[in-house]
């Protein structure tokens, strides 16, 4: 029986196939008053048929269902409800499939077999406006981003468009890109935590992307970064 819904319950839409595991992780959802579980799928078909008719605020899935890739479920979510928060949850450390979740928009990545896994601890800290991810895919992240080709100095400037990011924002996407919360951040700059989140919508508009994690890849693929500031969670 699903617990009593408060009016600020955040909206859930699970998506895994493995029916041991959903039920697990709906009954970790259910207890919890701040999220709404609304449903409970296992598959990327009926995925997408969701997300095209109900407002969602959080989507946890996994990448490996029977009939195709979660990673189409992030796109369509992306695409239709831009403001949700996205979590990766699969048995998946395969770097091509952690870096195309980001890609598509995803703003954690958490392994089903990384100890226990609290499942309601990881949506807070994404609603926060952290990216929850296992220290294993970060590690994968951060190495992925530090072979990646940053333009040298002298370079043909004209092969990509230039972004030009105000001084503030560059602090921000600093701190977000070494972890920090939107909480954190404010804390740090001394500003309110809609401000912060005004200058992250910003700096995602400039950068043409829809996440954290998205950003992180973008801005350093740009020369944005210094990348011996960031950590990983």
């Amino acid at each position: 029986m699903l617990h009593a819904v408060t009016q600020e319950s955040a909206l859930v839409l699970l998506v895994e196939d493995d029916a041991v595991t959903r039920r697990m992780l709906s009954l970790s959802i259910e207890k919890e008053p701040s999220l709404q579980l609304l449903a409970a799928l296992d598959s990327r078909q009926t995925a997408l048929a969701w997300l095209e008719k109900e407002p969602i605020d959080i989507l946890v899935v996994d990448l490996g269902l029977p009939d195709g890739s979660g990673i189409d479920v992030i796109r369509h979510c992306t695409k239709l409800r831009p403001a949700a928060h996205i979590m990766v949850i699969t048995t998946s450390s395969d770097e091509d499939n952690v870096i195309a979740s980001i890609e598509a928009g995803a703003s954690g990545y958490v392994l089903k077999d990384a100890g226990q896994l609290d499942i309601v601890a990881a949506i807070r800290e994404l609603q926060e406006g952290g990216s929850p991810i296992s220290p294993s895919i970060a590690r994968k992240v951060l190495a992925k981003m530090r072979t990646a080709k940053v333009p040298e100095a002298g370079a043909d400037e004209s092969a990509k468009p230039t972004v030009a990011l105000t001084k503030r924002e560059s602090m921000i996407l600093d701190l977000i890109a070494r972890g920090d919360t939107y909480g954190e951040v404010a804390r740090q700059l001394s500003l309110s935590v809609g401000t912060v989140q005004t200058h992250i919508k910003n700096i995602y508009d400039k950068l043409s992307v829809h996440s954290r994690g998205e950003a992180v890849y973008e801005a350093n693929r740009r020369g944005l970064l210094q990348l011996d500031r960031l950590k990983s969670r």
